[in-house]
C-alpha cells in the first residue's frame, strides 16, 4: 500500500478519468476530481465516500491558466499538496483534414497539450518541494495514427513527448511521468465516435474486439489498475514509459 497523497485527475467526471479517481481512492489516497462542471463531478464523489474516502469536486477549464492555479490552490488549502496528478481531460472533435475547422484544431490541443501542460507545471511546484511526485498522462493508440483524427492523434503524440521530457527534468526531485496509451475503451467518447460514423455501438464494439488480440474491448477499470502502479511507491524506477493498454501489442 503506498502513502496516503493528494491525487488530483482531471476530466474526472465519467470514463477512463471517474475509474481512476475511484481507483486512487481505494488505494488509499484523497482524491480532487476534476472537471470541466464542478456539479458534475458529484457522483466520482459519491461514489468514492460512499466507499470510505475523502473526495472534493472541482470545477475548472484545465486550458485556462488562471483556472488552473486556483484549482490547484485549492486542493492544496483543502486535502494537502499534490504530489499525483493523472491528466486525462481530453475532448475529440474528429474530421477528416480537409474538413477540420482551426477551432476543431485548436480546441483539442487546449485541452490536452495546453491542459496537462498547465495542471503539470502547478502541481510540479508541490511535487519538487515534497521531494516525490507521480504524472500519469494519457496518450492513446491514435498516437500512432488514425483516419478522421490529426488533431487528437497529433495531441496525443504531443502528450508521449511532453511526458519524456517530464520524466527527464524531474527525475531529480523524486517526480516520475510516464504515459498511458489506451486501445479501444468503452466510454462515452467510444460511443459519440460509433454514432459519427453511422454504427450501432453493439456492433462498433463487437468488430472492435475481433480486431484486438485478447478478443475484447478495453473498460475504464483497465486503464484505472494501470494507473494505480505507476501512482506507486513502487514505481518509482519506472518514468518516461508509454505503456500501451490495448489488448495487444502497439509500436
Amino acid at each position: 500500500m503506498s502513502t496516503q497523497r493528494t491525487a488530483v485527475v482531471t476530466g474526472a467526471a465519467r470514463g477512463i478519468g471517474r475509474a481512476v479517481a475511484v481507483r486512487l481512492a481505494a488505494d488509499g489516497h484523497q482524491v480532487a476530481v476534476v472537471d470541466l462542471d464542478e456539479s458534475a463531478c458529484a457522483g466520482t464523489v459519491e461514489e468514492i465516500t460512499a466507499a470510505g474516502g475523502r473526495a472534493i469536486a472541482v470545477g475548472a477549464d484545465v486550458s485556462d491558466e488562471a483556472q488552473v492555479a486556483a484549482a490547484v490552490e485549492r486542493i492544496a488549502a483543502e486535502l494537502g499538496a499534490p504530489t499525483v496528478l493523472v491528466n486525462n481531460a481530453g475532448i475529440i472533435r474528429d474530421n477528416l483534414l480537409f474538413k477540420m475547422s482551426l477551432d476543431d484544431w485548436d480546441a483539442v490541443m487546449g485541452v490536452h497539450l495546453r491542459g496537462a501542460f498547465l495542471m503539470t507545471k502547478a502541481c510540479q511546484a508541490y511535487m519538487t518541494q515534497e521531494k516525490h511526485g507521480r504524472v500519469v498522462n494519457l496518450s492513446s493508440t491514435s498516437a500512432l495514427g488514425n483516419r478522421g483524427q490529426a488533431n487528437y492523434a497529433a495531441a496525443k503524440a504531443g502528450m508521449q513527448g511532453f511526458t519524456k521530457t517530464l520524466a527527464i527534468e524531474l527525475g531529480k526531485f523524486g517526480v516520475t511521468a510516464n504515459a498511458i496509451a489506451p486501445g479501444f475503451i468503452q466510454t462515452e467518447m467510444t460511443a459519440a465516435t460509433a454514432e459519427r460514423v453511422g454504427v450501432p455501438f453493439e456492433d462498433f464494439i463487437a468488430y472492435s474486439a475481433k480486431e484486438i488480440p485478447v478478443q475484447r474491448v478495453g473498460q475504464p477499470e483497465d486503464i484505472a489498475a494501470t494507473a494505480s502502479f505507476l501512482c506507486s511507491d513502487e514505481a518509482g524506477f519506472v518514468s518516461g514509459q508509454v505503456i500501451y493498454v490495448a489488448g495487444g501489442p502497439r509500436d
